[in-house]
């Protein structure tokens, strides 16, 4: 089997990390597979904003635990989050997002990283808050968010691959 088909199959969403940074060059390697997702018509509408700032890290985490209504640590210690947001007016927005997600935790995982996919990024960056926190960044557009793609050393095993269900495919022939 590939080594691609491989790592799709291995990948798990990782929910529990050492506080270590990740180096810079690490990130970038992680970033960049999300910029070469695909996306409706080579579009490519979605953004990353890579955080690694501890203070803005802790305030989106303090958002997002406020949309769940429970005051814990929605990033589950990761020090760094990728942000997908994406373009609104294009039709594809929302799957273009999804790609890109899905590059970024498959090269996190290339690399030994973990990963997890946390939601309320669209919540939150409704949010006048969200918004100030774009504006700051110097983003400007109608984004909405997709996720957040948090990153880090995983603190523990990887949990094992569950049975996939049986009537996941089917046939037309």
């Amino acid at each position: 089997m590939s080594d691609t088909l491989d790592a799709i199959k291995e990948r798990r969403s990782c929910r529990s990390f050492k506080p270590d940074a990740l180096e810079r060059e690490t990130i970038e390697k992680i970033v960049e597979a999300g910029t070469y997702a695909a996306s409706g018509m080579n579009r490519q509408s979605a953004i990353i904003v890579a955080v690694t700032n501890k203070e803005l890290r802790d305030k989106l985490s303090k958002m997002n635990a406020a949309v769940m209504g429970r005051d814990i640590d929605p990033f589950y210690g990761a020090p760094v989050v990728l942000i997908v947001l994406a373009d609104k007016s294009m039709p594809t927005y929302i799957y273009d997002g999804s790609l890109v997600m899905g590059n970024l935790m498959l090269a996190a995982h290339e690399l030994g990283i973990g990963s997890c996919w946390i939601h309320r990024a669209k919540e939150e960056f409704e949010s006048e808050e969200g918004k100030a926190i774009l504006r700051e960044l110097g983003i400007e557009g109608d984004y909405e968010g997709i996720g957040h793609c948090v990153l880090g050393f995983a603190d523990g095993e990887t949990k094992p691959v569950s049975p996939r269900k049986k009537n996941y495919v089917y046939y037309a022939e």
